[in-house]
């Protein structure tokens, strides 16, 4: 009797794997040296601010160190992305680690004579954030080498956590080496963090594509990238969602939580402060661990507004709530999904952009995800001065909660229309 032939389904695809990026040897060393560099960052941070403070007694100050470091971003990071599509992306974290050493030994010089003046912050501060400027990009481009496009989003998310990481661990590391070794040995301690990381990204061996032929560019460059891009819902839809988000909120209600610690309690602000802030940065770092190891959340467009707007509610709640442990857990809950989205929308803008202008895209994400936060001590800053800090925070993240919602319909739109 005949029998009917049996048909055989294809193979399943393999189970995407945990922590993949980590998987790749060349990674792994850069995933350690990246940490470590984002902890000497905000080491130098934590001394150089707080010994400002004790001299100058200057809000104005503070507010030139938060300009000083966003603006770069904003006029620059597009022509750096650019810069790093025509050279060798290490050679721009040669530079930038250069810098960065550079401006920790000369604080601790400063601090070591006694010579601070508000000329010397303003310089040192404005070459920190041009060093970040140039890394930035060229370490987002050097991923891409070192993983290629399949484990990309393992590696920007494992990339964000390492930031996380740095800024964690790195306030607690400047505290210590502040109280032992003293300000000006401590930072030059500090440098030396950063010398793994630079003889790594000099002797290792990764391969690169061909860098693109030079061209003139100036800032009509930009439009013309724009224009370039204007087609791909994924990446204008992520360029906007960055900015947005920046421009809102960004990280500038940072700084203004020392009085919500004050405003949550009579006594032991200090305390309630670090609390504050480990919970947000806890948050994203633990975000990291458990969406890498159970590799939860491909990159989707819908996905990152939705996970943005749960930012906003989050954040939003946290600013009108009088209770520390609410306070807490909300903070815990902004900083989980703030990494889940930053690093999907950077995969999305990575993955589609095209790979002849791969570092001007960049460049123009990194303009508008980083830049735009120069605008946001107005929307949470300033305005806190009229309203308050809960309700400037609590309006911004409700501002922006409408952008969203205007974003993730745009999103349903063409998916309805290709449907």
């Amino acid at each position: 009797m005949h029998q009917p032939a049996r048909t055989t389904s294809p193979p399943a695809p393999p189970a995407p794997r945990s922590f993949a990026a980590l998987r790749h040897p060349a990674f792994r060393y850069y995933f350690v040296g990246s940490a470590l560099a984002m902890a000497a960052d905000n080491i130098e941070h934590v001394i150089s601010y707080w010994i400002m403070f004790r001299k100058f007694q200057s809000p104005l100050l503070g507010g030139i160190a938060v300009v000083t470091h966003w603006v770069p971003f904003l006029l620059f990071a597009f022509f750096a992305g650019a810069l790093a599509d025509r050279v060798n992306p290490r050679r721009l974290i040669q530079i930038a680690m250069a810098m960065f050493m550079a401006v920790s030994l000369a604080w601790g010089l400063i601090f070591y004579w006694d010579a601070a003046e508000v000329w010397h912050a303003v310089v040192l501060l404005t070459v920190h954030g041009l060093a970040g400027v140039l890394w930035q990009p060229a370490a987002q481009l050097l991923i891409h080498d070192l993983v290629g496009s399949e484990h990309l989003q393992s590696a920007v998310r494992l990339s964000a956590t390492a930031r996380y990481l740095g800024l964690l661990v790195g306030p607690g590391l400047g505290a210590a080496l502040m109280l032992t070794l003293g300000t000006t040995w401590g930072l030059v301690a500090n440098a030396a963090i950063y010398v793994p990381f630079l003889v790594w990204v000099t002797v290792a061996r990764i391969p690169r594509a061909a860098a693109l032929p030079g061209r003139a560019l100036g800032y009509a460059a930009i439009v013309s990238t724009l224009k370039s891009v204007s087609g791909n819902q994924a990446l204008v839809l992520m360029i906007l969602l960055a900015g947005t988000a920046s421009f809102f909120i960004g990280g500038a209600y940072h700084a203004q939580m020392p009085g919500f610690a004050h405003d949550l309690g009579q006594d032991r602000a200090d305390f309630r402060y670090s609390m504050l802030l480990a919970a947000d940065a806890a948050g994203a770092l633990v975000a990291g661990m458990v969406l890498e190891g159970r590799n939860l959340l491909p990159s989707r467009t819908r996905t990152a507004i939705v996970l943005a707007m749960i930012w906003c509610v989050a954040l939003g709640t946290f600013a009108l709530s009088g209770n520390l442990f609410v306070a807490i857990a909300l903070l815990f809950v902004a900083g989980f999904v703030e990494l889940s989205f930053s690093a999907m929308a950077q995969t999305l803008v990575q993955l589609n952009a095209p790979a002849e202008i791969r570092g001007r895209v960049i460049g123009l994400f990194n303009m508008s995800a980083l830049g735009m936060r120069t605008f946001s001590g107005i929307t949470v800053g300033f305005s806190a001065s009229l309203v308050g800090i809960h309700w400037s925070l609590a309006a911004s993240a409700g501002v922006l909660l409408i952008v969203c919602l205007t974003l993730l319909g745009a999103a349903m739109r063409k998916t309805g229309m290709e449907a």
